[in-house]
């Protein structure tokens, strides 16, 4: 057993958030402010959109890595080194589109608050509606051929 098709699911549910908040407001933005509100909006789902494939796709990239042995330290170096790269793009981006007079700081705002929000609730139903075993290694009598203690006759 492994979690990929959670986080496959995951990414398949971000990319139609991402694509509706890009939608929606990129309608709102070019009602609101033109192509400036258009614009930015879209540059806040887009940027939402890649934040979250990054932290799925490094847990999916480190499982692949580390045969889905989560206590190797790869994994958590790939899924830390993920993060912060995310974190740095995130204060780059900022900073660099801040100053940027095409740029329509409350229609951003509001599309990768929006985006993360969203993706907060994806990754919650996701994860409250999956089902994955807690342990996967075993077999449980009467699995693999052999009766189990109650139909032994003991």
């Amino acid at each position: 057993m492994t979690s990929a098709p959670i986080f496959t699911k995951i990414l398949r549910y971000g990319t139609i958030l991402g694509l509706g908040i890009a939608v929606i407001g990129g309608i709102i933005g070019l009602l609101t402010d033109g192509s400036r509100g258009l614009v930015s909006a879209l540059i806040g789902a887009i940027m939402a959109f890649v934040f979250l494939g990054v932290t799925a796709g490094s847990i999916l990239f480190a499982n692949r890595v580390t045969k889905n042995d989560i206590l190797n330290p790869a994994f958590f170096l790939i899924v830390l080194g993920g993060w912060i790269l995310k974190f740095v793009a995130f204060l780059v981006l900022v900073l660099v589109l801040r100053d940027q007079p095409w740029i329509n700081l409350t229609a951003l705002f509001l599309a990768i608050v929006s985006s993360v929000i969203g993706s907060l609730a994806v990754d919650v139903f996701v994860i409250a509606t999956s089902r994955l075993s807690y342990v996967s290694d075993i077999s449980l009598p009467g699995e693999d051929g052999k009766p189990s203690l109650k139909n032994s006759g003991s």
